[in-house]
């Protein structure tokens, strides 16, 4: 491959194949893989998040995965500064990054950078809120609309969060939301970012998923949870938020049945991979293949480093 300051990006919904094409195009280009999952940094939960084997990890080094404990609390800058520093390290000894993952929010940080701050203004939240409550969410949107209308507008009306988020940074700076953001800068902004995003059609894609979770019941989803909560690991931990997890958490209580924790599992998987592809059709420069188009992709990457 061509000596460029290039990273590959192989986004797409869970299921559809990311982690495969990513082993398989790893070495032929000299690539190193950087997992950009939220749920993969944390050590010990291994079943549910399908985190890569260790059989995989031999053939193709990987990055940011089983980092932190159950306890910590990772953010999308936490994961753009550690990822920053991997695509570094990689490119020092001359391989190509390869950041595969799902999670859109991690990717966005990475790529053009978080808008650090302020932090939360309580009492300035507080009055924000009552005031949504008792006039209506959408005397908030129009004051918006006025302090910062670039925002308002790629909000909509109806996001009561971001609208409130947006008022009080607002109230606190000075300064439009908006504004912070274009200020924002990425530190990967000189590197050739190449996005291949993998798609299926929307029947296979939940064969896959269904087989998916069938597979890690089969495993030991269920003996992974009890082994991590009889480590000491709070069920209140943030990984046990995590698809499958919070159902195998109930089933253990007695609230559901083994059937229906599988089952939810299951319907919020599809829910997640929809959503996830409604982020990713937003990303700008994506090329998109079927997950088992390996020659095509790596044709498309050799053609997009020359």
């Amino acid at each position: 491959m061509p000596d460029k300051n290039s990273l590959i990006l192989i986004v797409g919904p869970t299921g559809v194949g990311k982690s495969a094409a990513a082993l398989a195009l790893a070495p032929r280009i000299g690539g190193e893989i950087i997992s950009c999952d939220s749920m993969q940094v944390y050590t010990g939960f291994d079943i549910g998040t399908d985190k890569p084997s260790a059989a995989d990890r031999k053939k193709v080094p990987h990055h940011l995965l089983d980092i932190i404990d159950a306890a910590t609390q990772f953010t999308a800058a936490d994961f753009a500064a550690l990822a920053f520093n991997a695509v570094l390290a990689i490119g020092r000894r001359g391989g190509v990054p390869l950041i595969v993952g799902g999670t859109g929010l991690y990717f966005k940080a990475l790529l053009d950078g978080l808008f650090p701050g302020p932090e939360r203004d309580e009492a300035v939240r507080r009055a924000l809120d009552r005031e949504a409550r008792e006039y209506g969410l959408d005397r908030l949107w129009k004051r918006l609309e006025t302090v910062d209308p670039i925002y308002a507008k790629k909000i909509g009306s109806n996001d009561r969060i971001r609208t409130i988020r947006a008022l009080e940074v607002h109230a606190v700076t000075g300064v439009p939301l908006s504004t912070h953001f274009g200020r924002t800068q990425s530190r990967l902004q000189d590197s050739v970012a190449i996005k291949i995003g993998l798609q299926l059609e929307r029947e296979e894609l939940c064969r896959r998923i269904e087989a998916r979770v069938d597979r890690m019941f089969e495993r030991g989803l269920v003996e992974e949870v009890r082994a991590l909560l009889a480590s000491g690991v709070d069920e209140a931990a943030p990984p046990f938020k995590a698809l499958g997890y919070k159902h195998v958490l109930r089933f253990l209580k007695d609230q559901i049945g083994l059937e229906e924790a599988m089952a939810r599992t299951k319907i919020e998987t599809r829910q997640y991979a929809k959503r996830q592809m409604t982020w990713f059709r937003k990303m700008d420069g994506v090329r998109w293949f079927r997950g088992d188009e390996i020659e095509a992709i790596y044709m498309y990457i050799e053609q997009s480093l020359s």
